[in-house]
């Protein structure tokens, strides 16, 4: 599986303290069936701990993902700063899910090229 964050969710993900191993793991346990919210059109959102502190503290994150493919991280927030996303965002998330699941391997290439997506490894 190919894991891909974008831009701003990586920058956002340093300053929060989120690391690639709890993304990781975070889609471990997706891929068994453990999912927090399936807001449909492949977007889902997933509690990640913050290291030395639980997932009930931690961070709330806003992916595409399609099992056995790719997973973007597009969006996050911390519990305490917003309890969801409204509606106007997640139709723009489903889009972008849906424009990124798209992407060829040279699209993906010269995204990540460019610094617009960032792989996790």
């Amino acid at each position: 599986m190919r894991i891909l964050k974008n831009r701003w969710f990586s920058k956002w993900a340093k300053k929060e303290g989120l690391t690639d191993s709890a993304l990781k793991n975070a889609l471990i346990e997706m891929e068994q069936g453990l999912i927090d919210a399936d807001l449909g059109g492949h977007v889902y959102k997933k509690r990640a701990p913050v290291e030395g502190q639980g997932k009930s503290g931690g961070l709330r994150t806003i992916l595409a993902f399609k099992v056995d493919d790719k997973a973007f991280f597009l969006y996050g927030f911390s519990k305490n700063a917003r309890e969801n996303i409204d509606s106007k965002e997640l139709k723009a998330l489903k889009r972008l899910a849906k424009e990124l699941f798209a992407y060829s391997d040279e699209q993906l290439k010269k995204a990540i090229k460019a610094g617009s997506l960032v792989e996790v490894k």
